[in-house]
């Protein structure tokens, strides 16, 4: 009998990594699968992302005033969805697994406006000598290496809102975003 318990303690722990294992990695590098609740897997949307700067009308006149640069994406809204109850773990294909993930990997959220969503990539302002700073709010993530060349990342207490999840890639011909959403708590 206390095998048997011992060997389903075993089973019952273990569970969630041989599911995980039977999910293919994503094919190309860069890009996302999310993990649903009901043992799907999800490959994100992916968005090309444009980067624009925008500075104040005193910045132009005079040569004070601020300048920001943004990350920003076509459409209000990501079209995956996630429940914020769900737990949320990602798979991001990158080259190899070898790096530390932190240095590859970047999950942020974006500011949902009605066309299109942003994140604030640098700020600075021309007065008195200027400052710089980075505002964009980076999720912070648990990793483990998943097949070959990939990672699954497990995010924890995330707000309902859009993100973004971006890869350090070699050849950044173009920046590729792939999105998702998280909505509040909702009782079926």
């Amino acid at each position: 009998m206390k095998n048997i318990i011992i060997i389903l303690a075993a089973v019952f722990l273990f569970s969630n990594n041989l599911f995980s294992q039977n999910v293919a990695e994503p094919e190309f590098v860069g890009e996302t699968i999310l993990l649903g609740a009901d043992d799907s897997a999800i490959p994100l949307e992916k968005s090309q992302a444009q980067i624009k700067t925008n500075a104040n009308a005193g910045a132009y006149i005079v040569g004070i005033g601020s300048i920001k640069t943004r990350l920003t994406v076509k459409k209000c809204c990501a079209s995956v969805r996630v429940n914020q109850a769900e737990q949320i773990q990602l798979i991001v294909r990158s080259y190899d697994n070898y790096t530390d993930p932190l240095a590859v990997v970047t999950v942020f959220q974006f500011e949902s406006k009605k066309k299109e969503r942003r994140a604030e990539l640098e700020s600075e302002s021309t007065f008195f000598g200027g400052t710089s700073s980075n505002n964009m709010t980076i999720l912070p993530f648990s990793a483990k290496k998943f097949g070959e060349s990939s990672y699954l990342l497990t995010l924890d207490n995330v707000q309902p809102g859009e993100y973004g999840v971006l890869v350090n890639t070699i050849d950044q011909r173009s920046t590729i975003v792939s999105c998702f959403g998280i909505d509040s708590n909702i009782t079926e």
